[in-house]
């Protein structure tokens, strides 16, 4: 069977659950509840108004001035400074509030996660699953439902935390590696290891740095690293799931990309956008995330 490319756009709407919702959305900005608290993000995609009147909130994110970013949390003093405890699922995880504007997560996944389990169904996978550019884990805990996951990032903190965030789980005892590694380099370890994976998940950074210093930037290191993950996928493997956030790019060439360097597998290459729906009545839905994705189901 030859690869298959369905260029029809598909959206992949994360609704909320106990520990998470959209509350609301509009003029630039986001309205969410992470567990007890709720909290107020930058978000350019949310052009029209917001349906609420106030949006009482526990803490805000002021972005900075320059276009690379940064900005500061003002926080009520009820905010942990360490963290608070949220679960998925059976997946339990620190939500903190982090420099970069971020949770510690992005519930925007969450539909992701749920996907990989559909694709790898009630086999128990022989071959690992790889979460690369893993972050704190919770893909992780959600794919070692499924058999052994090789987590690599290039942050040490992040490791770390997605470890306490197996442990918090009841899950330490599971087949995980973690790993600190420049996902880049890894990839090509694992090519001339002729290693080989049941599903990769992939989420890469528009810029980031490895633990060596190494220097990552989206639109010069994707390609190469799609042909990497390409050759450590075979006609048994299950998925690969690529998300790319605040990048000038198309779903169409992501998807086009993946069927250029996953030619050689059988299977089907969809593409489109991740979103959230905001909760309650006429509640619209945000986009996130453009993505593209492999199966093999």
């Amino acid at each position: 069977m030859s690869l298959a490319l369905d260029m029809t756009p598909r959206l992949l709407v994360g609704e909320a659950w106990d520990d998470y919702g959209l509350l609301d959305s509009g003029l630039g900005r986001k309205y969410e509840r992470y567990g007890p608290y709720r909290f107020i993000r930058p978000e350019p995609l949310a052009l029209w108004q917001p349906r609420l009147d106030e949006w009482p909130a526990d803490g805000e994110f002021v972005p900075g001035s320059d276009e690379d970013g940064g900005g500061r949390w003002n926080l009520s003093p009820e905010v942990p400074e360490d963290g608070w405890t949220l679960n998925w699922g059976s997946a339990k995880f620190t939500a903190q509030c982090t420099p970069f504007r971020h949770l510690g997560f992005f519930p925007d996944m969450a539909p992701v996660w749920e996907w990989m389990g559909t694709q790898l169904g009630e086999r128990a996978a022989i071959r690992p699953t790889m979460n690369l550019f893993g972050y704190t884990g919770v893909g992780s805990l959600a794919l070692s439902e499924h058999g052994p996951v090789t987590h690599v990032d290039a942050s040490k903190k992040s490791v770390a935390q997605a470890r306490e965030n197996a442990a918090m789980s009841g899950m330490e005892g599971r087949p995980i590696r973690w790993l600190v590694d420049d996902a880049m380099k890894f990839a090509a370890r694992e090519v001339r290891r002729e290693n080989r994976y049941d599903g990769i998940i992939l989420d890469p950074p528009k810029f980031g740095r490895g633990p060596k210093n190494e220097t990552w930037r989206i639109e010069d290191g994707l390609p190469e690293l799609i042909g990497d993950c390409g050759q450590l996928l075979d006609g048994d493997s299950r998925f690969l799931f690529l998300t790319v956030y605040a990048v000038r790019m198309s779903a169409l060439s992501l998807g086009q990309l993946l069927a250029e360097k996953l030619a050689h597998l059988p299977g089907r290459i969809e593409l489109g956008e991740l979103a959230v729906r905001e909760e309650g009545e006429g509640g619209r839905t945000l986009p996130t995330a453009l993505f593209a994705r492999w199966s093999n189901a």
